[in-house]
């Protein structure tokens, strides 16, 4: 009863030695939408953001996401053939991006962009993180186009054959990450900041609900072959989750013992 994916060219065109390739084409999307959130928020009375600070910041997020998530990959999931060949962490044409670098590497940017800024770390992260979701969900969907990064084996009604997955039927765990982690975290983050909220309690929420979410379908999704589950019981992406969950719990109960959300005035 499983539905057999069929093999897409994860190129979509190429234009002489330009290719345009439906990852990046997700990464394309979820930046935009960033850049339109982003300046919506910007606009509305009583914010403390220019739109040059916007675009300063979409820049040094941006660098961040590659750049952590390209370095996150090697570090958690090819440390060992890295140490090998150190020059597979700049062969980027071979993939691999890990969402936890990549947000390592974003909170590394807010703090950069909130020195430079003389901007609360904290108010920054929760402007910041209702920019991430929707990109979230846009490369997870982008992952199912390629057919990687697959589910675990199944029976269920819905599952799916893919192409590199055997001719078994499994997860459609790309899509489940791209309904919890991307849909619903934006809806949870939108409801959640349309009252005045403390300090840092929005990145808090952010965290404790991508890693709540992460961690448990990370049970339906395949562990990576070279890694595996740790005793046989936690791979590696509930691992790097959990500090995400107690650093987004601890967050938000301190963020909450503050009376209102910092304000700053434009610079």
């Amino acid at each position: 009863m499983a539905w057999q994916f069929p093999e897409i060219d994860p190129i979509i065109f190429s234009i002489g030695p330009l290719s345009v390739r439906w990852y990046g084409l997700m990464y394309l999307i979820g930046f935009v939408f960033a850049m339109w959130y982003a300046n919506r928020e910007a606009e509305k009375p009583g914010s403390t953001w220019t739109k040059d600070q916007v675009s300063d910041l979409l820049f040094y997020g941006m660098l961040g996401v590659i750049l952590g998530g390209r370095i996150g990959y090697v570090l958690f999931y090819q440390f060992n053939y890295f140490l090998d060949n150190p020059m597979y962490l700049f062969r980027v044409d071979q993939g691999g991006m890990s969402f936890h670098g990549g947000a390592l590497g974003v909170i590394f940017a807010i703090f950069i962009f909130a020195w430079r800024n003389k901007k609360s770390i904290l108010s920054v992260g929760d402007f910041v993180v209702p920019l991430v979701p929707v990109g979230l969900l846009a490369g997870r969907i982008g992952n199912f186009i390629n057919g990687e990064l697959w589910g675990r084996t199944t029976d269920v009604s819905w599952a799916v054959i893919f192409p590199t997955g055997g001719p078994v039927g499994r997860h459609p765990s790309q899509l489940y990450e791209a309904f919890f982690e991307g849909l619903v975290l934006f809806v949870m983050l939108v409801w959640y900041k349309k009252q005045v909220r403390p300090a840092g309690s929005i990145a808090g929420l952010f965290l404790l609900g991508y890693g709540v979410f992460r961690f448990a379908i990370e049970y339906f999704r395949e562990p990576d072959a070279h890694i595996g589950l740790y005793g046989g019981i936690i791979s590696q992406g509930q691992i790097l989750s959990l500090p995400m969950i107690v650093a987004g719990l601890g967050l938000m109960i301190w963020a909450h013992r503050k009376p209102t959300h910092l304000k700053e005035s434009k610079s």
